[in-house]
């Protein structure tokens, strides 16, 4: 394992509307500090966003040892905890090429491009159409 630099590293990643911005900074318990509250009371104690945002730490076994610190806005908290992952990931990474392959086969580093689609005119909705009447 090679370790590109022992500072700081930072990234950020995104999910619909949502925008994360990661610090790494070397530390001692290995919290994510989410707009100023711990992980757990950001997303509201759901398992489904906790889970989601862990899996960046899981695959890298000196997660103990940096503090995240991330400032995310926009989206709801699926698309920020799915931006936060991304995030993270790309800052794992960058400190440990080593973890490139690990973070890739599950898809941890590609950002999901599907977003809202637009309405168009003459339609109710994106796709919906008014209702039609033959006569």
């Amino acid at each position: 394992m090679k370790l590109i630099s022992t500072s700081q590293s930072s990234h950020s990643g995104g999910r619909k509307t949502a925008i994360a911005q990661v610090q790494l900074i070397p530390g001692s318990g290995g919290t994510i500090v989410v707009n100023g509250k711990t992980a757990a009371e950001y997303f509201q104690n759901n398992a489904v966003y906790l889970q989601n945002l862990l899996t960046a730490t899981d695959l890298v076994k000196t997660e103990a040892k940096y503090d995240a610190h991330v400032v995310v806005q926009g989206g709801g908290l699926s698309a920020q905890a799915q931006a936060v992952r991304l995030a993270l990931s790309k800052a794992f990474v960058e400190m440990f090429p080593d973890y490139r392959k690990a973070f890739k086969k599950p898809g941890l580093l590609t950002r999901d491009a599907r977003i809202k689609e637009r309405r168009k005119y003459g339609l109710k909705k994106a796709r919906k159409a008014p209702q039609f009447s033959k006569r």
